[in-house]
């Protein structure tokens, strides 16, 4: 059987397009509208160079990520759009209403990053005060709703220990060509996080870890008929020398400063099992647990640093390395963005296709 090609997405920041230490810095001072030109040029640059979709972050610092589909959508003509959604700080039939609404102005080019919320103190100012677990549960039963909403046009009743809807309906339909709902991307490392993929989603989206430790924990999500999709950083260069070097110089550019911001985030999200277990692996001097896969910027720069390091061949082997063990999607953040896009689109991605071409 033919395997499925790869699926490349990339993660649109909500400002620091030319930064490489994003992460590093106090999110309380971000303007996530200051650079919103350079965000419409990667998004172009995805467009034009491969990208099957990107990621619209949700959070207090950043804008809102449908409104900002929406408008990146009209100003490029293939790339999908991914936005993040946290179900405790809306209504299921409402976000049905919107979603439908920007596939049907923009083609089908929406799609679905479901996040529980890495931090009950930001939740709680959106009004949002349950628990992880609750949160989960919570997040079953408007799914469960939603998933009603888009297979059906009768009304839509549910009584559940969270989500309460009579009558519910959405005239809009949801378009797009051969679907009658969006890809729904469950985030997060959890095994709650990993059955809610299982029951209502159509993939799973992790931090990555090595192959290995990465295959140990997916094989129920994939036995479901679930894709697994991976979280990196990506530093490339012509030579593997300049590529460890480039990623070296990120500890420097971050600077103590950004540890104090890390040192902050990590227990303002330690509920979250993903960034726990990444924190971790930043810990202690061994940095490279593959030749490929590099910790060192985690304790500077936050979770989303765990990076793959080397030269376009190398990425693209490490790459298919991954896909060796069940991994069809990867959503990678650049260091800096406006750089490593299109040196990801020109250089990596080209080698990936031949070798799934040759039968790598």
């Amino acid at each position: 059987m033919r395997r499925r090609p790869i699926r490349f997405h990339w993660s649109i920041p909500g400002s620091g397009a030319h930064s490489a230490t994003r992460g590093g810095e106090d999110r309380a001072a971000v303007n996530p509208v200051a650079d919103l030109d350079a965000q419409l040029e990667l998004c172009r640059i995805a467009d034009a160079g491969g990208i099957d979709q990107l990621l619209l972050p949700i959070g207090f610092h950043r804008a809102d990520p449908i409104t900002l589909a929406t408008h990146f959508a009209a100003h490029t003509k293939r790339v999908k759009y991914m936005v993040a959604v946290r179900p405790g700080i809306q209504s299921p039939t409402y976000l049905v209403q919107q979603v439908n609404t920007v596939s049907v102005v923009t083609g089908g080019r929406i799609s679905i990053n479901v996040v529980a919320g890495y931090s009950s103190q930001e939740l709680r100012s959106y009004g949002d005060f349950r628990t992880h677990d609750e949160r989960f549960r919570h997040s079953d039963e408007f799914w469960s709703v939603c998933t009603a909403l888009w297979r059906s046009r009768e009304p839509v009743d549910f009584h559940g220990e969270f989500v309460r809807v009579e009558g519910a309906r959405i005239n809009t339909p949801f378009t797009a060509a051969e679907r009658v709902r969006p890809e729904l991307y469950f985030g997060g490392s959890s095994g709650l996080a990993s059955d809610l993929a299982i029951k209502h989603g159509d993939a799973l989206l992790r931090l990555g870890g090595t192959p290995d430790e990465v295959a140990g924990r997916i094989g129920g999500v994939l036995a479901a008929g679930r894709e697994v999709g991976l979280l990196f950083s990506v530093v490339s260069r012509p030579t593997r020398r300049e590529a460890v070097d480039a990623a070296m110089a990120l500890i420097d550019l971050a600077g103590e400063q950004a540890k104090a911001v890390q040192d902050r985030f990590r227990k303002e999200s330690a509920e979250s099992v993903g960034f726990a277990t990444t924190y971790g692996l930043g810990e202690g001097d061994a940095h490279w647990p593959r030749p490929y896969l590099w910790t060192g910027a985690i304790p500077f720069l936050g979770p989303l640093s765990l990076a793959l390091v080397g030269t376009p061949d190398e990425i693209a082997a490490a790459l298919l390395a991954y896909r060796d063990v069940g991994v069809t999607q990867f959503l990678f953040h650049g260091r800096p963005d406006i750089e490593s896009l299109p040196h990801f689109c020109q250089e990596i991605l080209p080698r990936v296709r031949e070798r799934e071409a040759a039968g790598g």
